[in-house]
This record gives C-alpha cells, sequence and structure tokens, in this order.
C-alpha cells in the first residue's frame, strides 16, 4: 500500500508498505528496521518475533524516543513482559501493532514532531 507523502524536508517518513517490504522515503527495506525522525537503523534486530531478545529491547530503550511503536509484522503479537522491562524502567511508552498499523500511526507522530521510533518487523512472503 502506498501511503500519503507529506513531503516533510528531513523528516523519515513512511510512504509505503507491503508483503515483506516497507518504503521510507521512497526507499524500499526488506529487512527489519528501526526509524526514527531523524534516521534510519537497518536489522534493527536480527530476530523474527519468537526469539527476540532482552537486548533488541535494551537498543529501543537507548534510541532516544518517547515512544516506541513496535511493528510485529502482519498480526498483532504482544511481547512478554520481561523484554518489556527495559522500555518500562526508561519511562518509554510501548505501543505494539501489526507494521501497517505503526507505519501509519509513526507517520501521524512524526509529523507531530513527537519523539517517536518505529522498530519494524519485516517478514518476508
Amino acid at each position: 500500500m502506498k501511503l500519503h507523502d507529506t513531503s516533510t524536508p528531513g523528516l523519515k517518513l513512511f510512504t509505503g508498505h507491503g508483503q515483506g517490504y516497507v518504503a521510507v522515503n521512497q526507499e524500499t527495506y526488506t529487512t527489519n528496521l528501526l526509524v526514527l525522525p531523524d534516521r534510519i537503523e537497518p536489522d534493527w534486530t536480527p530476530h523474527a518475533f519468537a526469539a527476540l531478545e532482552l537486548a533488541d529491547f535494551t537498543r529501543l530503550a537507548g534510541c532516544g524516543a518517547e515512544i516506541v511503536l513496535l511493528g510485529t509484522g502482519a498480526r498483532l503479537r504482544f511481547p512478554p513482559l520481561p523484554l518489556r522491562q527495559p522500555l518500562i524502567a526508561a519511562g518509554i511508552g510501548l505501543e505494539v501493532m501489526d507494521t501497517a498499523a505503526a507505519c501509519r500511526t509513526y507517520n501521524i507522530l512524526a509529523s507531530e514532531g513527537r519523539k517517536v521510533a518505529a522498530a519494524l518487523l519485516i517478514e518476508t512472503p
């Protein structure tokens, strides 16, 4: 699905998503990635959802965001509480949703100037 381009200079926004990919500012990504308004960190984790580790969430806790949107692929899945502890301890909000919803929500929050991060798990078809 193509998303509406708001053309905000310098801001990293999702411009499309589909099975096995997302696009940020018209550039396609096919692996897990972390997107913040000012940067993209490809391969933020090498793990699929079931293999996520505490270190993955510790990295998210240090990314500088006030809220992290975790896109869990084609369907909504909640990570276990012990994995979320680094975010809780840092006072960072976590919203879990499917990847498509995470892309849309991120665009809204980033366009509002919020300190948001989208941590996306990209499932290959």
